[in-house]
């Protein structure tokens, strides 16, 4: 019994060094530039023992990814007092606290960003299937909250609002701070703090008005005034 929990303690802590190794590596490099002969080379074992972990170059890289969100909060680990205070407030506290994913390491930013927006089709979808899965940003729970405090629509399927949180925060964080890791890659702005507060405003603006519930209080009342204009109408023919 002693003996059989070495092997599987020893297999985690290389597993994990390649891991930590092939981070440094892809968000130095980029994917396409990175060689897993360079990350064994730098840990000194073979590069068949990389393979043996992770399949090839697409799992690593899918392990690196993981490793990388998970070093980010997740939505309801924002402060108690910012909860209180609503589903909006709490995505404006995380909003305002971008840049400082670049400040406190950018290396897991920069991983992310390369599976956003730097890898093939095959590797996106292994990607998603983590997303979806296990949910690393707990996004399911969160807007679940939004809509038990009654500031979430509930015309609007939970999981549609899930996809389009998971499709504009993250865009919209990553034009935030790209320009110092990817100029180009978005369109350049003025990147001073007003500025970046003014857009985090309208940014929740259009949020709030696409999933919140005053959006769902002016859609029923054009439903209600177009269903009476067409009653009036039909009654002076």
């Amino acid at each position: 019994m002693t003996h059989s929990h070495k092997p599987t303690s020893r297999s985690a802590a290389r597993r994990a060094a390649i891991v930590d190794a092939a981070m440094r590596h892809f968000a130095e490099h980029g994917y396409e530039a990175t060689r897993v002969q360079d990350i064994a080379q730098e840990l000194g074992i073979a590069k068949g023992s990389v393979f043996q972990h992770f399949g090839d170059k697409q799992g690593l890289f899918v392990a690196a990814y993981r490793r990388a969100v998970t070093a980010f909060h997740a939505y309801q680990d924002a402060p108690d007092e910012v909860q209180r205070r609503g589903f909006f407030a709490t995505l404006r506290y995380w909003l305002e606290r971008t840049d400082q994913m670049l400040r406190q390491d950018w290396v897991p930013y920069r991983v992310c960003l390369l599976g956003n927006y730097g890898i093939d089709l095959a590797v996106r979808r292994e990607i998603n299937r983590f997303l979806v899965s296990e949910d690393p940003y707990g996004t399911a729970p969160f807007v679940r909250s939004g809509i038990e405090r009654g500031e979430l629509r509930t015309d609007i399927d939970p999981e549609m609002i899930v996809s389009i949180l998971e499709w504009t925060i993250e865009r919209f964080q990553d034009a935030l701070l790209v320009e110092e890791l990817d100029p180009g890659l978005f369109r350049r702005y003025d990147g001073r703090p007003e500025r970046t507060a003014a857009r985090i405003d309208q940014f929740l603006i259009v949020l709030r008005g696409a999933i919140g519930v005053e959006s769902m209080s002016r859609t029923r009342s054009k439903r209600r005034t177009s269903q009476n204009a067409g009653a009036k109408r039909r009654r002076l023919r």
